[in-house]
């Protein structure tokens, strides 16, 4: 029987497809403006701001970074600006580029951007909202013990989001902020080093990581029944 830890906290990240070494230097993945607020985090992650609680091996450049938050510029997207406005955002939490793994195990450039209500995944090089994720649809985040860049968003109702991104921790930890702030809901982390996810339909698949010489090892595959 799989080992399993779960505690109410936060994160970290990297980006590779099944059977691929991640390195533990990490692969890249990537003021009011028109009434919309872009807030920084508040500074350094400190021990105590931590969610990890010592279960998550650390990459030693993600322990105490600065947050910044955009990094994209979204004040200067227009289609971004459009899609925040139409939908009524006030303000914006996250915003960077990450890769997203399709049903079929592909990885997609996406733009993710996360708001006090929602999870936005748009394709940059078509301008297109692929998907809005309300944050009270979201169950849970699954991560990894080890010092790798997945994690998944799992949405009970719909099917869930498998990405990568080195900004990891931020996204997590800006997530599990937005949910204390918006309601009483505690927003569960899971750690496993096997962990499964719907990827659309029927289709449910495996993550298995391990631990290996120069990085981490993961495989993605399907979950046989």
């Amino acid at each position: 029987m799989e080992s399993r830890s779960r505690r109410r906290a936060l994160i970290d990240d990297n980006s590779p497809s099944a059977g691929v070494v991640e390195r533990r230097d990490a692969v890249g993945t990537a003021d009011d403006v028109q009434g919309l607020k872009f807030r920084p985090s508040d500074g350094n992650v400190t021990e105590d701001q931590d969610l990890f609680m010592g279960i998550k091996v650390r990459r030693k450049d993600s322990l105490h970074n600065d947050y910044k938050g955009d990094y994209i510029d979204v004040p200067s997207n227009q289609f971004l600006m459009k899609i925040l406005q139409k939908q009524g955002e006030e303000s914006v939490l996250f915003a960077d580029k990450v890769l997203k793994f399709t049903a079929s195990g592909k990885m997609k450039r996406r733009i993710l951007l996360i708001t006090e209500f929602a999870i936005y995944i748009i394709d940059p090089e078509t301008d297109t909202l692929k998907r809005r994720v309300a944050l009270a649809a979201v169950d849970k985040i699954c991560l990894s013990e080890l010092s790798d860049n997945f994690y998944a968003i799992v949405i009970p109702t719909e099917y869930d989001i498998l990405m990568a991104s080195t900004r990891k921790t931020e996204i997590v930890t800006v997530l599990v902020d937005a949910f204390k702030s918006s309601s009483d809901y505690e927003l569960e982390i899971v750690f496993s080093n096997r962990f499964v996810y719907s990827a659309g339909g029927e289709l449910i698949k495996e993550v298995q990581f391990e631990e290996v010489e120069g990085g981490v090892k993961t495989r993605i595959s399907r979950k046989e029944e």
